[in-house]
């Protein structure tokens, strides 16, 4: 089985982080395991408290996994502070795995998901070592300090991002308006672009981890990054097309509408 580590925080609602993770990894086909980094109380309606894990401890998790268990690629999600990043950076350094940084900065309410001055570090500590970076255009937003409002400034964004040491970036245009989601993968050798109609919902709670933990999943040998990412949309627009309509705010994805 195809191992991925997923160091990121819990949801309590089970439509994100390390519930949504879990999900996705073990709807695709693969193993899932984790390190926790911090805890959250949250429903559809929002984040309304958070409890940090302390980073010693998320290492030992990591190193429990990874010494025994091994992992073929790692996921990382929710890290709310510096010394979070410093820890998990040292995870990443020491793995061959596949590497896939999600850089979580706010919850889908609106609640921030990581403390004044993480930014930098998530540049300086994380950015170096992602195999494949997934910030919606918010994100790449605050990574980059330009506005990204369309595709020319999600190009603008991706080619700085690769600057920062990234050996890959996927823009999401999910943010963005239009009748169609565009997403845009920016490489050292290729930029493609990746689009799909867009579904009038507002249940798309954890959909950035869930692809995320799609592309880390399904990032297997013999299959390039365009085709992992291709398949990664794909259970990803499932997912939301036939969303349960649970809650009353940004409710959660059906991980497992391919039973």
């Amino acid at each position: 089985m195809h191992r991925v580590l997923i160091i990121a925080g819990s949801d309590s609602g089970g439509g994100a982080g390390i519930q949504a993770d879990i999900k996705t990894v073990t709807m695709l086909g693969g193993y899932a395991m984790t390190a926790i980094t911090a805890l959250t109380v949250q429903n559809t309606l929002g984040v309304t408290d958070v409890m940090g894990v302390p980073a010693s401890f998320i290492t030992a998790q990591a190193q429990a996994c990874l010494s025994d268990i091994g992992a073929d690629a790692i996921k990382t999600g929710m890290l709310a502070d510096v010394g979070t990043m410093e820890a998990v950076s040292e995870i990443l350094l020491a793995s061959s795995a596949f590497k896939v940084v999600d850089p979580v900065m706010v919850a889908k309410g609106g609640h921030a998901l990581m403390r004044e001055g993480a930014i930098d570090a998530l540049k300086a500590l994380m950015l170096p070592h992602a195999d494949l970076l997934t910030p919606n255009a918010p994100e790449a937003a605050a990574l980059t300090g330009t506005d990204v409002a369309d595709e020319d400034g999600m190009r603008r964004a991706g080619e700085m991002i690769l600057r920062m040491g990234a050996k890959a970036v996927l823009i999401k245009g999910g943010h963005l308006r239009g009748p169609e989601v565009v997403d845009i993968l920016f490489t050292r050798e290729e930029e493609h672009r990746f689009v799909s109609q867009r579904i009038d919902t507002v249940h798309t709670h954890g959909t950035g981890c869930t692809l995320a933990s799609a592309c880390a999943t399904l990032n297997q040998q013999g299959r390039t990054l365009r085709e992992t990412i291709e398949m990664a949309r794909d259970y990803l627009y499932g997912a939301i097309a036939m969303a349960p309509h649970l809650g009353e705010g940004h409710g959660p994805l059906r991980h497992n509408w391919l039973l």
